[in-house]
């Protein structure tokens, strides 16, 4: 019996490659067919050479593995790049082996801002407790990756990576003002958990930007712990169909 697919990055993964070149023609020469997307708008990221720079330094990290999520990672470049000229840090709860946060840090130029850029992690998977609870989706896609992340960021002195399960890492982050909050760890609680803890230190104009949002049915308790979270605060999330949600700070 095949393996039950459990959501459509899964899924993407058990197409072989012709079908998708041949759906790709089929949808038109713009077509985008990838990480759970099929669209024929025009992927105009590939015109952007910045980009395309800070996302091959991204997929070199194989925070990917075989897999391509380029839309995804240019709407946090994107984000990134909109809000650095505000006051305040970015954070990044959720890091795995830092391909989205090495893309933001090329594609923003961040060694010329005045700011620092917190990575939180584990950087070895879930918390056996909070197996549990996590999206069934990806609990077996991640492995110890701390060692490789120190050497990845070594270049960058403004870089603070902080190991450990969050909450209880949160205080840990020595700052007082936020301007780009990214949240990645498949777990309603400390997804949650970091956005309490942050929404007060996010400036006017700030972005929270959520990585599974909407990605699938396997991420329904987020998304609902999310909605009530912006529903608390008058605010609401923007889904994307990258499966990614937003949430700008009034």
């Amino acid at each position: 019996m095949p393996p039950r697919v459990k959501s459509l990055r899964q899924l993407k993964n058990l197409i072989p490659e012709k079908v998708k070149r041949t759906l790709a023609v089929l949808l038109g020469t713009d077509a985008y067919a990838e990480d759970g997307l099929v669209t024929n708008h025009v992927p105009v990221f590939g015109e952007d050479p910045k980009f395309l720079e800070a996302y091959a330094l991204g997929k070199a990290t194989s925070s990917w593995k075989a897999m391509d999520l380029r839309w995804r990672v240019y709407i946090a470049c994107w984000m990134a790049n909109k809000v650095k000229g505000l006051p305040g840090d970015f954070v990044e709860c959720g890091v795995n082996r830092g391909g989205m946060s090495r893309a933001v840090l090329h594609y923003v130029d961040f060694e010329r801002l005045n700011k620092r850029f917190y990575l939180l992690d584990t950087f070895s998977g879930f918390p056996e407790d909070l197996r549990e609870v996590a999206s069934e989706a990806n609990l077996d896609d991640y492995q110890d990756c701390y060692d490789a992340v120190l050497e990845t960021f070594r270049p960058f002195p403004t870089v603070r990576i902080i190991r450990g399960r969050v909450p209880q890492t949160l205080s840990q982050v020595d700052s007082d003002c936020v301007s780009y909050l990214s949240i990645d760890m498949n777990v309603a609680e400390p997804e949650i958990a970091a956005a309490e803890y942050f929404w007060d230190k996010m400036v006017p104009g700030g972005v929270i930007l959520l990585d599974d949002y909407c990605y699938s049915r396997s991420y329904e308790r987020q998304r609902r712990a999310f909605d009530d979270f912006v529903r608390r605060r008058s605010s609401s999330v923007l889904a994307m169909p990258t499966g990614q949600g937003l949430i700008f700070k009034q």
